[in-house]
């Protein structure tokens, strides 16, 4: 294999929402969603607040490209595609000729 996925499912979100970082091996995913609705009368107003959140970290092990990742978000899947190292990429069998 070329390298490592990542998926995580999250309708309802925007890219934006989204915060990816790195720090060393350490691979952190955060989301913050906040809807506010308002609905007003003559005799008040009513505001409700709804907050989303979640933070996950992945450990990537020490194969993982650290300049190689790549994030895209489609229809609520935000899906991390992390490239390996080309010294960790599977190589084919090589025979010796014995002289």
């Amino acid at each position: 294999e070329n390298g490592f996925k990542i998926e995580v499912a999250a309708p309802g979100l925007k890219k934006e929402d989204f915060q990816i970082h790195l720090d060393n091996h350490l691979l952190t995913i955060s989301a913050e969603n906040k809807n506010e609705t308002k609905n007003e009368t003559e005799k008040y107003t009513r505001k409700e607040f709804h907050f989303h959140t979640f933070k996950r970290s992945f450990t990537l092990p020490k194969s993982a490209d650290a300049e190689n990742i790549i994030a895209n978000y489609n229809n609520g899947i935000l899906e991390i595609a992390i490239s390996k190292k080309e010294e960790a990429k599977p190589r084919p069998i090589k025979e010796i000729v014995i002289a």
